[in-house]
């Protein structure tokens, strides 16, 4: 049985209580500095000439805002994912990152990294702060994940267990970098990794499941996964949903707030309707995640 999801944002809480979980884990949530927000936003605004559709911003709100949002949805703790297109970025953004968990006392402390010289110190220096979360971009950032820059930031995120949250499928658009392929070739070198696939790796969904039926610590997000959006351009494929079925404790839910063309509760409501009972939603909305982001039933 699959208890219908929330058809508002205003229902999300009741529909937790029915479930009987103590709120939601999400993996997936943007909070950036200002000027680079806005120039995100710019991006999405100009969707139509980007993605050839548009891709409004439903929670274009200032940060106490969205940090209030996503408190009511009963998010209990707050991912600032962000993640660098250029050398040099990801040092500030992780001294960003830190500020923001030091100022937001229900932040996960994330960070992020790029293929450079100094990104196994930086990563380091990162995690001795208390970053718990990174999140890598391939298609943004233009870079090759196995590349022989990025091999001692991987053996440090493995040796400290710490999930990266990476966006390596080839949507909304494809990159000389993104795929299936390169993944499988950063896992072969280092095993032990705990990589969460972004978007469940769409539109190359069976390609990433076979790395998380291959692999123990590979995880799947659901950002954006199965909405009515991403359906007209990355539908779920035959016998994915089957997939899913059996990868229940290895799927995490991902939302991509605020920068969603949609309300938050369309998401779980996505998720709800393909039919996988109570018992799997009850797992990828709390306990996987909470699990992974080490978050209690009553928050950090």
């Amino acid at each position: 049985m699959t208890t219908p999801g929330p058809a508002t944002d205003g229902d999300i809480p009741d529909y937790l209580r029915s479930l009987g979980i103590p709120g939601l884990a999400d993996i997936h949530v943007h909070f950036l500095p200002e000027p680079m927000l806005q120039k995100v936003w710019a991006y999405f605004d100009a969707a139509d000439q980007n993605y050839g559709a548009p891709w409004p911003i439903t929670y274009r709100f200032d940060e106490a805002t969205r940090l209030a949002v996503l408190r009511g949805f009963g998010v209990r703790a707050i991912p600032a994912l962000t993640y660098p297109h250029k050398p040099g970025m990801a040092r500030w953004l992780n001294d960003w990152n830190a500020d923001f968990a030091r100022r937001v006392p229900d932040a996960v402390h994330c960070g992020t990294l790029y293929p450079e010289p100094d990104a196994a110190a930086y990563v380091g220096e990162a995690l001795a702060l208390g970053a718990q979360l990174f999140k890598m971009h391939v298609q943004v950032g233009g870079y090759a994940p196995d590349g022989e820059q990025l091999d001692g930031a991987w053996e440090v995120l493995a040796d400290a267990g710490a999930p990266v949250v990476i966006h390596a499928g080839s949507a909304p658009l494809p990159g000389e970098f993104t795929g299936s392929e390169r993944i499988a070739r950063v896992l072969a070198k280092h095993p032990r990794l705990t990589l969460v696939i972004a978007h469940a790796g769409m539109p190359e969904y069976h390609e990433f499941a076979d790395l998380v039926e291959r692999y123990d610590n590979v995880q799947l997000d659901t950002t954006m996964v199965a909405t009515d959006f991403t359906d007209r351009f990355a539908p779920l494929p035959d016998g994915y949903v089957a997939r899913l079925a059996g990868l229940g404790d290895r799927v995490v839910l991902g939302s991509d707030f605020p920068n969603i063309p949609y309300p938050y509760a369309h998401q779980l409501e996505a998720l709800a309707r393909l039919d996988l009972g109570d018992d799997w939603m009850r797992k990828v909305l709390w306990d996987n995640g909470a699990r992974l982001l080490s978050v209690h039933a009553t928050g950090r």
